[in-house]
């Protein structure tokens, strides 16, 4: 199949479900344009603030669009062949990823913009609520964990082809570091223009994006300012996610992801350009030989190649980023469909992209020698870059590239750990100042500390968001399936149809559940002679640790269902539309 082809049925395929699908579950949901948003309620100008769709989309797309969609396709592409992936993409996306996002994030709106924790709590009840809040701490170490990792390693290592090509010394990770720390410098400074000087949206725009292109050609001329072990800047990055998720919306988080936002539109852009201008014609095979079609065994298609591929169809962190951060702006509930449902296809479509950046390989590059997978998206980026520039401006391209992969990572990081906030103070009922540094400390801290033991990658010991990152995607995609549950129960006793949402939990909850039950195996297993090593090697703490957190993870999911079957079978509350609305009573939110 032509690579143009291959992208076209997938754009068809996203924008179908949007215009179609995506209108019939919000007209399910009955959106009002007229009903007092939480934003407008309360606008404290510091986590609830009334903010325009086209900039909230922005945010909310820099926020979700991580390593997931990018470096999952990537691994499961070299393990089952492109067309499973893009099957489970284009499909998955529209009538699981989207629909979780979407309801999510209605669903918090009328909760007064709490949590998905408080949304389980009113439909599940205080123990539900508390098993839910255990499940997301732990998904949420395991985002911050991976998504560290990953963004270091973008930040560290030569590149022997561009070293060669400008003549002078050139660290293509110490050029990305720089790039990207530009860039946060920029959308503090865009945040105080806008707080203080007042100036319009428009001009902030023609200014701050030129400048954050500007960036990444000044990152490739001081691409040795910035070079430090990949050790060092996961401890730096976790000590910018403390800081950054203590300060206002405005100051920092908003004009980030408004700025990163252009960066992946442009990023989107060009693989848009490379995938149809580019010439690029499809080098991997559709079907890999040899792994099977179901089992426990860890390269079997089912259940892995969902988790493998993780948010680039479902992301449970998305009702995070929904119910915690995304909630508290929304002007009105109308803007609910473009920035939840849509923004989920978008990071479908940043998928396929990926997807075409593995698909361009010849099938000798693809192997145990293989770069990582931001390496080949941002050398992808890279090369459909240069379908517009040339093959000059390779340096800048690739940066660009590489850079763009840490913006959809990095941009996440600050955001895990606010929503970690969020959720510690909301449950545990801190407040304050000390409330919120305690609960960020514990939210960033553990991450450091596993990094910490892990240590800087070093043949043959992968990289350490490898090691997480089966598990990572495993918890992810099961608390998506939570996600809807709770939201499916809130339905119910509201007395509105589930059919969008009762299906696609039933779905993601099996295969987790099954990948879950083979990585336990897999895990114990390597602790049992002869599996355990021998000798000076260390013993496996990574595969004991996500043993247990497996059973953990099983136990508090069989936990919820069970609550969620004994909420179920409650009587719904007569005339509502759903409990604890944003006006705390029953029925539609009463307009301002």
């Amino acid at each position: 199949m032509p690579l143009p082809l291959l992208a076209a049925l997938a754009l068809a395929v996203l924008a179908a479900g949007y215009l179609l699908y995506g209108r019939l579950v919000a007209r399910a949901f009955g959106l009002d344009a007229a009903a007092t948003t939480p934003a407008v309620a309360v606008n404290d100008g510091r986590d609830f603030v009334p903010t325009r769709p086209f900039y909230l989309l922005g945010q909310h797309f820099s926020a979700i669009a991580a390593a997931g969609p990018i470096a999952g396709p990537i691994l499961a592409c070299q393990t089952w062949g492109w067309l499973p992936c893009l099957l489970w993409i284009a499909f998955g996306v529209v009538f699981i990823g989207a629909v979780h996002d979407f309801s999510a994030l209605v669903a918090s709106v009328r909760h007064k913009g709490q949590t998905i924790v408080e949304v389980v709590r009113a439909a599940l009840g205080r123990r539900g609520a508390l098993a839910l809040m255990v499940f997301i701490w732990i998904a949420l170490e395991y985002v911050i964990i991976a998504f560290t990792d990953i963004t270091a390693s973008t930040f560290v290592g030569k590149t022997e082809e561009l070293a060669a090509l400008g003549g002078a010394p050139f660290n293509k990770g110490g050029a990305v570091a720089a790039a990207s720390a530009l860039y946060l410098g920029l959308a503090v400074l865009m945040g105080a223009l806008q707080r203080f000087l007042r100036i319009p949206l428009g001009l902030a725009t023609a200014l701050f994006v030129p400048a954050t292109l500007g960036a990444v050609w000044l990152g490739t001329q001081v691409s040795t300012a910035l070079v430090m072990g990949q050790v060092p800047w996961a401890l730096l990055i976790l000590g910018y996610c403390f800081v950054a998720s203590l300060l206002p919306v405005w100051s920092l988080l908003q004009p980030r992801g408004y700025l990163g936002g252009f960066v992946l539109y442009l990023a989107l852009a060009i693989g848009v350009v490379g995938l149809f201008f580019g010439g690029f014609t499809i080098e991997q095979p559709a079907l890999r030989e040899g792994p099977p079609l179901a089992g426990l065994a860890a390269n079997s298609l089912f259940p892995f190649l969902f988790v493998t591929i993780a948010c680039g169809a479902c992301s449970g962190f998305h009702g995070l980023v929904c119910s915690g951060t995304t909630s508290k702006q929304i002007a009105k509930e109308t803007h609910c469909r473009p920035v939840g449902y849509g923004g989920m296809l978008l990071e479908g479509f940043v998928a396929v992209i990926a997807l075409g950046t593995i698909l361009i390989l010849k099938p000798p590059e693809v192997g145990k020698s293989l770069p990582g997978p931001g390496v080949v998206y941002g050398d992808g980026i890279g090369k459909f870059l240069t379908v517009l520039t040339g093959e000059g401006t390779l340096v800048f391209a690739r940066t660009f590239g590489a850079m763009a992969f840490s913006t959809f990572v990095f941009d996440t990081l600050d955001v895990s750990t606010r929503l970690g906030r969020y959720l510690l103070t909301e449950v545990l009922g801190w407040r304050g100042k000390l409330g919120a540094i305690l609960a960020t400390a514990a939210t960033a801290g553990v991450p450091a500390l596993v990094l910490l033991a892990a240590g800087p990658p070093a043949p043959p010991k992968p990289p350490a968001y490898m090691t997480f990152w089966k598990l990572f995607g495993t918890s992810n995609q099961l608390l998506a399936a939570l996600t809807l549950l709770g939201v499916t129960v809130w339905l119910r006793q509201g007395g509105k149809s589930v059919r969008f949402t009762l299906p696609p939990c039933v779905f993601v909850a099996s295969i987790t559940l099954w990948s879950l039950v083979g990585q336990a195996k897999d895990f114990f297993g390597k602790l049992v002679p002869p599996s355990l090593p021998s000798g000076a090697a260390p013993f496996p703490w990574d595969a004991l640790a996500n043993g247990v957190v497996a059973v953990v993870l099983i136990g508090l999911a069989g936990f919820l269902i069970v609550e969620a079957v004994r909420a179920w079978s409650r009587r719904p509350p007569v005339g509502g539309d759903g409990p604890a609305l944003v006006d705390g009573t029953q029925g539609r939110p009463r307009p301002s």
